[in-house]
């Protein structure tokens, strides 16, 4: 039963440390949200804020304080977020992809290593130039910096990059020693931490005669609705089935086996929607920062708006890519069927040598729905907010990329906490199955 599953997990030492051990982790994080860039006038920055927010609509400004948990327009040290490091491990898988010799460098002993060096290194160069961008920002708000400009530019480089760089090594702690993705989970935690405010919003909105109840309670049921979908979407699967003959290994002989390959109906989960936001997050930031002063980069921004067509449509693309994207890199026919051949085994009704194209074909076909079920979802808060004049946060919150992480994140931790259950001899979640994880 679930009450005895949880009571377990605080019995168990290890898994209760690990648990407690990433508490303290994300506590730390949210705290950091709240702690101001040296130099910032805090007041001057709510009364700003305060004016963008009662013009309505979905502001650039709001899109990127949802994602970081506030700490955008808090101008908090952790005001990029995780944001630099995803940015950074995408040029770096595409970079591995199109120069063959990096990847060979990466699959030899210790390779790994030495990229997740170059991301590390990377990561900073990325921060520095979205902290420089965060100056020109700030210079555009009145009353904003309390100190000369060239000292608060420096201190906030120093400061936002250092802050980013400290949740990357938050995110890899809580993967040695928590239990989670420890990335995933500060985003997810940024997106929890804006919910009690959300739902405040949208009951002001309710008691002002601004939102219809009959329209709110439309929107839930549909929120719920999706989030049945997403869950169905996630666990969905594929399975090939695969024969292995008999055979001898050492002096042992093997016999017949009939097993299959679970191919998900999303193999990425939600690693497309987090890259698709991260590539548009990057120069929506920079042309939003330098706008005031640069004609062309405010003309940019305003066609990236999150609200804008523009917006939805490359938004829709990048997502499309990067799942097709992400699941080459992840699921390789190639390799796939590679390793089926070594080991005797093959795919009845397909020759051997056809295997590799039987394999592409069925993952495009799984692939293409998946992807644009994960699109769709992700444009809903543009819906949502257009056709039912939600406030932005709890649009944002009720769908897109936020749903997708939250359902996500929230069934890979359950996985690995049940993993933990029925190592030590428990009983999982679950009565019957076992809830899969994603893999992240």
């Amino acid at each position: 039963m679930a009450n005895s599953a949880l009571l377990d997990i605080f019995r168990i030492k290890d898994l209760r440390d690990r648990i407690l051990y990433t508490l303290g982790v994300l506590t730390v994080f949210r705290i950091g949200t709240v702690v101001p860039i040296p130099g910032i006038n805090v007041s001057a920055l709510k009364a700003y804020f305060s004016t963008q927010q009662s013009t309505g609509g979905v502001s650039i400004e709001g899109f990127l304080d949802f994602f970081s948990g506030g700490a955008f327009t808090n101008f908090s040290i952790f005001m990029l977020g995780i944001m630099p490091y995803i940015s950074m491990s995408i040029i770096m898988q595409l970079v591995l992809l199109v120069f063959p010799s990096l990847k060979k460098i990466s699959e030899e002993d210790g390779g790994r290593k030495k990229v997740q060096k170059w991301i590390r290194w990377g990561t900073v160069i990325v921060a520095l130039v979205q902290s420089l961008t965060v100056t020109f920002y700030a210079s555009s708000i009145p009353d904003a910096i309390t100190i000369n400009r060239t000292a608060y530019t420096l201190v906030a480089m120093l400061t936002v990059t250092t802050g980013t760089v400290f949740l990357m090594w938050l995110g890899e702690q809580i993967n040695q020693r928590g239990i989670g993705n420890g990335i995933s989970l500060i985003i997810f935690a940024g997106i929890i931490a804006r919910m009690p405010n959300a739902v405040w919003q949208l009951f002001q909105a309710i008691q002002n005669q601004q939102l219809n109840p009959v329209f709110v309670i439309l929107a839930f049921v549909m929120f719920v609705a999706v989030v049945v979908l997403v869950i169905y979407e996630q666990r969905g699967q594929r399975k090939i089935p695969v024969n292995y003959a008999k055979r001898v290994v050492g002096r042992r002989m093997y016999g017949a086996q009939n097993t299959y390959i679970p191919f998900k109906i999303n193999p990425s989960g939600v690693i497309p929607v987090i890259f698709a936001s991260s590539i548009l997050t990057f120069p929506l930031q920079i042309a939003q920062s330098l706008g005031p002063n640069v004609r062309w980069l405010q003309s940019v921004a305003d066609a990236l708006n999150p609200s804008g067509g523009l917006y939805i449509v490359l938004y829709t693309l990048l997502i499309v890519f990067f799942a097709f994207f992400y699941t080459q890199v992840t699921l390789n026919p190639i390799e796939i069927s590679r390793n089926i051949r070594e080991n005797g085994g093959s795919i009845p009704g397909i020759r051997s040598e056809k295997m590799e194209e039987y394999l592409t074909r069925v993952l495009n076909r799984i692939i293409l729905p998946g992807s644009l079920f994960l699109a769709f979802i992700a444009v809903i808060p543009t819906i949502v907010q257009s056709v039912f004049n939600f406030p932005a946060q709890v649009a944002f919150l009720m769908g897109g990329t936020s749903l997708l992480i939250l359902v996500g994140v929230d069934l890979d931790l359950m996985s690995q906490i049940e993993g933990q259950l029925r190592m030590h001899h428990h009983g999982g979640f679950t009565k019957k199955g076992k809830i899969r994880s994603r893999n992240l």
